[in-house]
This record gives C-alpha cells, structure tokens and sequence, in this order.
C-alpha cells in the first residue's frame, strides 16, 4: 500500500525517538499501564505521532482495563488501515495510520459496553493528543 506520507527507515529515525521508532515502525508494543495517555480525559483528537493525522476523538475513548487507551470507533473509516496480523503465533488485527502506515495498536472486538463491540487497543507512544472542544 501506498501512504501519502513515506520517509525511509533513517528519517523515521530521525524524527521519532527510539521508543516511538520501536513501536510506529516495528510494530512493538509499549508495556501496559505505562502510558502518558492512558489517562487522558479532556476533550480534543488523539493524533499519529510520525505524521499528525487525526484518528480517535475523546469523546469514543473509554477504559477498557487492558493497560491501553481505547477506542470503540476511528474519527473516521479512513484514519485508519486494518490489516491482519499473525506474528507471535495470535491471528489480530493491527491497526495502522492509513496517512503513514505506522502501527497504533491493535482491534479487538471484545467490548460489549460500547456501541460497537470494538476496543482499539492503542499504544500511549504512537499517539499525540491536542485538547479542543468537541
């Protein structure tokens, strides 16, 4: 797939520092409950890290127990690119930024409490959050 927004592997490297690297173009995984966001409540746009697109609003976010923000719905079809995953011997779906192709997380549909049964399971790194009203 081609991303509107490409840099190769060394500028990747220089415009993220190696734990945003690891995780928005290694598909790591950050460790639960150690994220800046988790705990984010205000109202605004979680945004990609490597390239600023908008993909979940606050207003979707809920606590899923999981160690994770989550999301039960992108801010659109689009923000975001689906793909299956099967590393690590689990068949997942990862999420990525469809504007750069990073990896956010993971789609889960196990969450019965929101309106769409999904949880986006997203790392704390890959993400920026900027506060507006909604």
């Amino acid at each position: 797939m081609t991303y509107e927004v490409t840099k190769t592997d060394s500028e990747w490297r220089a415009a993220l520092d190696p734990d945003e690297f690891e995780v928005l173009r290694e598909s790591g995984t950050e460790r639960p409950w150690s994220g800046a966001l988790l705990d984010e409540h205000r109202d605004g746009i979680f945004r990609c890290r490597a390239c600023d697109a908008a993909l979940f609003a606050s207003t979707t976010k809920f606590d899923s127990g999981s160690g994770w923000p989550s999301f039960f719905e992108p801010v659109s079809p689009d923000a975001v690119v689906l793909h299956d995953d099967s590393a690590w011997g689990m068949r997942r779906t990862e999420v990525l930024c469809a504007r750069c192709g990073s990896h956010m997380g993971h789609l889960f549909d196990d969450a019965p409490q929101t309106p769409t049964g999904d949880r986006f399971c997203m790392n704390s790194v890959s993400m920026v959050f900027r506060a507006q009203a909604l």
